[in-house]
């Protein structure tokens, strides 16, 4: 079981330290959201920086916890420069690096409505599929091609290879129990699930409890497998901050992300990532 703290914003200045704060404090992981122009209420409004050049920022100061977007929405990117500032990423940070994706949230990023961006799930999906193909074509170092509906990519190399091996690991979000998003989710590393109806029938550890099984009897692939779940505890009550995490940790999740998604004061961020993760009892 590994605690990771997404971070709510990705300012160049403050993320950077935070993530040395974490690993100081016994955090395994910090993550940052890839987020174009957020526009809508309920989340902390401020700077957003590049993505990637943060994330840069941040496996340069440190040295253990592993790094990552939380999540990164593919579908708007070019998957070869993808491809090679993930790779970067992976070199910089040492092979901490790990790839969360999904579709993004279209509705609420600028960065999706306002410039023209896919913004139907089925085309957003079909571009994720596409993109998520060509990146472990890349990250080989070997001779790749990719003929799809979106991309067309002529046989070529890309070097060098990624350290992590056989790549970077990715984890994608899965509509549970969506048979087509939980087959997609069967190819790759972890999974970020969500459930479907969401609102009033929330994701409850009996929930993770059968993806954990579905997983363990549909998957082909012998690498390790990641269930991942965010929520809030209460840095100052480290009995009760437990409690809240045991029964998710009971039914099978592997990392348990701290996620402050509506905290605007770095002030307070920075005190809970300092009184540490929530250790299970």
């Amino acid at each position: 079981m590994r605690y990771g703290f997404i971070l709510p914003g990705t300012d160049i200045w403050t993320a950077p330290e935070m993530a040395v704060e974490a690993e100081a404090a016994g955090w395994d992981g910090v993550f940052i959201p890839d987020s174009i122009s957020i526009d809508t209420a309920g989340y902390p409004a401020g700077p957003n920086y590049d993505t990637w050049i943060v994330l840069a920022l941040m496996a340069m100061r440190t040295e253990r916890v592993t790094l990552g977007p939380m999540l990164a929405a593919i579908s708007r990117r070019r998957p070869w420069k993808l491809a090679r500032e993930t790779m970067t990423l992976d070199h910089l940070s040492h092979g901490r690096f790990v790839l969360p994706v999904g579709l993004g949230a279209a509705t609420d990023d600028a960065g999706f409505y306002k410039v023209g961006e896919e913004m139907s799930a089925r085309g957003r999906a079909q571009l994720m599929d596409e993109c998520l193909d060509i990146l472990n074509g890349a990250w080989s170092s070997e001779l790749f091609a990719h003929d799809g509906e979106q991309y067309h990519v002529q046989s070529m190399k890309l070097l060098p290879a990624t350290i992590q091996r056989p790549r970077i690991p990715v984890w994608v979000v899965g509509a549970w129990p969506r048979q087509k998003s939980m087959q997609r989710v069967l190819n790759w590393d972890g999974i970020i699930p969500q459930k479907m109806g969401g609102g009033d029938n929330p994701m409850t550890p009996d929930d993770i409890r059968a993806i954990k099984s579905y997983v363990e009897a549909n998957r082909q692939h012998s690498t390790p497998f990641d269930i991942i779940w965010e929520g809030e505890t209460p840095g100052d009550d480290p009995e009760r901050a437990a409690a809240m995490v045991q029964p998710w940790q009971d039914a099978g999740i592997t990392w348990w992300m701290e996620s402050r998604w509506t905290s605007n004061s770095p002030q307070e961020v920075l005190a809970r990532i300092k009184q540490g993760p929530p250790a299970a009892i």
